[in-house]
């Protein structure tokens, strides 16, 4: 463990007691608030890292490498960017799914692409988007979306010196 990590977590735990001393009233209601936000973000959390789990099993490093390694190139980084755009995730399983992901053979440029989609565009939740922006809009904001996601796997391919 790291020292930032000990910093934070002595740093929660510290707000967390002077929280309780100064209200402890407001202090349960938020343990309870953060409670059941945390079950209605179980189900999701747990479906994805099945999934992941599943994939990560299935497709062995080397598998990873071939289909979004750095070696996969411009289709790589495509495939990446279609499947972040159709895969709904939160963030904060995002971000750990793509440590694993390059942990296992991906590449930099597949892996920014990938969590840039994943975040940024919204296919699974374009009809409300339609409702809402209208379908110009929403459809306007997805390909910029989409054209931001390869723009990053750029930059970070530079960066890298992938490209």
């Amino acid at each position: 463990m790291g020292i930032d990590t000990i910093i934070f977590y002595s740093l929660a735990v510290g707000l967390t007691i002077f929280s309780f001393i100064k209200s402890k009233e407001k202090t349960k209601k938020a343990f309870v608030k953060a409670w059941r936000a945390f079950e209605n973000i179980l189900p999701q959390l747990i479906g994805i890292m099945i999934l992941v789990g599943v994939a990560l099993a299935l497709l062995d490093p080397a598998t990873i490498a071939v289909i979004i390694g750095a070696e996969s190139g411009w289709l790589g980084v495509t495939l990446a960017t279609l499947i972040g755009a159709i895969t709904l995730m939160p963030g904060f399983v995002a971000f750990p799914t793509a440590a694993l992901l390059l942990s296992s053979g991906a590449g930099y440029m597949q892996i920014g692409a990938f969590v840039s989609s994943l975040m940024m565009v919204g296919t699974v939740t374009l009809p409300v988007e339609f409702k809402y922006f209208g379908k110009k809009t929403a459809l306007l904001r997805n390909a910029f979306a989409l054209l931001f996601a390869l723009a990053v796997a750029f930059v970070i391919g530079k960066v890298m010196g992938e490209i």
